[in-house]
C-alpha cells in the first residue's frame, strides 16, 4: 500500500487515481459542472453511496444530480484532498469541503459557513471511476447550516 499526504507536506507525484478523484471534486463539485462525470466515470459505474446508489446510467444520473445539488447549495465550495492511500486499483481519500450555504439546502439559505469531511473509496479502471463508496459527514453539514436547529425547534 502506498500513501501520500497533502495535509502534512508536499507530495512529489500524484497517481492517476488521485488525479481522477481530484478532478471530480475540483472540476465537478466545486464548479457544478456535471459533464465531468461522463469523462471520468465509467458508463458502467457502480455507486454505493447512500442516496446515490445505482449502476450504469442510473448511477451516472445520481452523481450528476449530486454535483448540481452540492454546488447549488454551496456555490463557493472548495475541496482539498488531505490524505490518501492506494492499494492496487483502489484509492481512499479524506477530503475537506469548505464553503458557504448561500443556496437552498433543506430550506432557505442560511448564509453560514460549512467545513466538513468526506471519505471516498473508489476503484479506478482504465483511468475512470468504476466503483465508488462515499461517506460525507452529512450530520456536520446539517448542523453547520442550521438545519438541525430548525428541526429541533
Amino acid at each position: 500500500m502506498s500513501m501520500s499526504t497533502t495535509a502534512s507536506g508536499p507530495v512529489t507525484s500524484r497517481s492517476p487515481a488521485y488525479r481522477v478523484l481530484e478532478r471530480i471534486f475540483d472540476e465537478g463539485f466545486a464548479t457544478g459542472n456535471d459533464a465531468i462525470v461522463d469523462e471520468i466515470c465509467s458508463p458502467d459505474l457502480v455507486e454505493h453511496q447512500f442516496g446515490l446508489a445505482g449502476r450504469g446510467a442510473e448511477a451516472i444520473a445520481h452523481v450528476k444530480a449530486a454535483i448540481r445539488d452540492v454546488h447549488g447549495a454551496f456555490p463557493d465550495i472548495s475541496f482539498t484532498i488531505e490524505d490518501s492511500a492506494e492499494s492496487g486499483d483502489v484509492i481512499w481519500v479524506r477530503v475537506r469541503g469548505r464553503g458557504t450555504a448561500t443556496g437552498p439546502f433543506f430550506g432557505p439559505p442560511s448564509g453560514r459557513p460549512v467545513d466538513f469531511t468526506v471519505i471516498d473509496v473508489a476503484r479506478i479502471a482504465d483511468g475512470r471511476i468504476a466503483e465508488h463508496w462515499g461517506v460525507p459527514d452529512r450530520f456536520a453539514v446539517l448542523a453547520q447550516t442550521g438545519v438541525l436547529d430548525r428541526l429541533a425547534s
